[in-house]
């Protein structure tokens, strides 16, 4: 190996959202975190798994899962959060901090699924829904995680704390019967320069991911094979490529 230490995390408190489901995203993302050194406050909401074609996955198997790759003295803590809920995301902070001490960086990767449609389709409760769990929760997390107390002084002016909000594939094609959806995720792209901008005067990092089509257990064999000619290895991504990022 290089000069980079094989826990490069370590000491670190990473807050995950969306850790619900062993084919997710961010159980991928955690577990990446966790061999890395982490500490972890997972967020989950297992009722949105159970409303979906997919089905709800047991959180403890998922917690389980995550924290067979803990380190040495590194611990995990988790909380259940309807983000729907404005006060949810401050909670989420909250707890984090109680649990680890503070939060060096924060990956909001929520999202809901369903209450969508075209646009002649789409109701006003279902932009509202959208707005709601993508977008305005990923911001109050931010909000509440820079609101933190200053306990770790900057190193060479770099900064010392990252967010990672997660887009999606609405710039990468139409995607015009989930027009809620696409909405809500544009909106944090769209944001993020921003954000980034006036937060860097608090030592936070702000970048967005658009990890595209992933296959978290939504995708058959119909549709893996359709994406495939997009993907330049010709097999649709996994969950664990876009937690490298």
């Amino acid at each position: 190996m290089s000069s980079l230490t094989a826990t490069p995390l370590a000491g670190r408190r990473v807050v995950v959202t969306g850790v619900s489901r062993r084919a997710g995203i961010g159980h991928a993302v955690a577990c990446r975190a966790a061999d890395m050194g982490a500490s972890l406050l997972l967020h989950h909401w297992a009722p949105h798994d159970a409303e979906q074609p997919w089905g709800a996955d047991s959180v403890e198997a998922t917690l389980d899962s995550v924290r067979s790759h803990l380190a040495p003295g590194a611990v995990l803590e988790d909380v259940s959060e309807d983000l729907r809920d404005a006060q949810a995301p401050a909670r989420v902070i909250a707890r984090a901090r109680a649990a680890l001490g503070g939060v060096d960086a924060l990956v909001c990767n929520h999202a809901s699924s369903g209450h969508d449609g075209r646009l002649e389709e789409v109701s006003v409760a279902d932009l509202d829904h959208h707005w709601q769990v993508n977008a305005r929760a990923s911001l109050l997390l931010l909000k509440a995680m820079a609101a933190l107390p200053d306990d770790d002084a900057l190193a060479g002016g770099r900064a010392r704390r990252s967010a990672v909000l997660m887009s999606s594939g609405q710039i990468l094609g139409p995607m015009a019967d989930e027009i809620a959806y696409i909405t809500s995720k544009a909106a944090l792209a769209g944001a993020t320069s921003s954000l980034a901008d006036g937060l860097a005067g608090l030592g936070i990092r702000v970048n967005t991911v658009n990890p595209g089509p992933v296959n978290t257990g939504y995708m058959d064999t119909g549709l893996e094979r359709s994406l495939a000619p997009a993907f330049p290895g010709g097999v649709p991504a996994r969950p664990e490529d876009p937690a490298r990022l």
